[in-house]
């Protein structure tokens, strides 16, 4: 008996040191097509927020549809601090917006993506990330070159509720910030309300998705919180 348990505890530890070194072969071995999933990805959502890269899903190779959209839309990328300063030698794709958030303001570092439109004009696009109800929500805000129309935008969740909070990724609401303003006309920011049905649409305001309202709300203060950080560097392009 005492045979038995030593080889079915033998057998069950050599099963399980084996397994584990299959699984961290096949994380390691499978580490740079996630991180390139998560590039393309990023990619992606830039050039959304531009409206560029729409026919990704219908590419013969989503990558090098991405890739070469990014290429030739995003003509530059820099870093700057909350003074306005700009950071030399960092390379504003690589930036952890999550690590930064955690910082003081005055600590952080902050990227800017510049879009170049066929007609000559630009954009400059900036990350935000915050948090909904059931996780964290992201995205990307593109201005228009004076720095107070939004051109676009783009938002993202990790788990909010289907049909509710989730909506925040779906054209129609997205749709609404094309036009707002994030100055009133004194030069104060304002940011984007996203406000309750009834309430009055304005130039700094969008409707907020119906059941969604924690998610809205969610998003409104993530685009305070992370658009107020730029505003003496968008001050300063004006």
């Amino acid at each position: 008996m005492n045979r038995s348990n030593l080889y079915i505890f033998t057998y069950a530890s050599v099963m399980v040191i084996i397994v584990a070194a299959v699984l961290s072969l096949a994380a390691t071995g499978l580490k740079p097509f996630q991180d390139k999933n998560e590039e393309i990805a990023k990619k992606l959502d830039i050039l959304r927020s531009v409206e560029k890269g729409l026919d990704a899903a219908d590419a013969d190779s989503k990558n090098d549809y991405v890739e070469a959209e990014y290429d030739k839309y995003i003509t530059e990328s820099f870093v700057v601090k909350s003074n306005g300063d700009l950071v030399d030698g960092m390379d504003a794709f690589t930036i952890d917006l999550k690590k930064e958030n955690a910082k003081d303001v005055d600590e952080r570092t902050l990227p800017v993506y510049v879009c170049s439109q066929e007609n000559g004009d630009k954009n400059f696009i900036f990350p935000v990330l915050g948090g909904g109800l059931w996780g964290p929500i992201w995205g990307y805000v593109a201005l228009d070159a004076d720095f107070i129309s939004i051109a676009g935008a783009v938002f993202d969740h990790k788990a909010e509720t289907p049909g509710l909070g989730a909506e925040i990724n779906t054209p129609p609401f997205q749709d609404q910030f094309k036009g707002k303003k994030i100055f009133d006309d004194s030069g104060a920011f304002t940011s984007i309300m996203v406000n309750k049905a009834g309430i009055p649409e304005t130039i700094h305001s969008v409707d907020a998705i119906s059941g969604g309202t924690i998610t809205s709300k969610g998003l409104e203060q993530m685009l305070f919180d992370c658009l107020s950080v730029y505003q003496t560097f968008i001050n300063a392009q004006k």
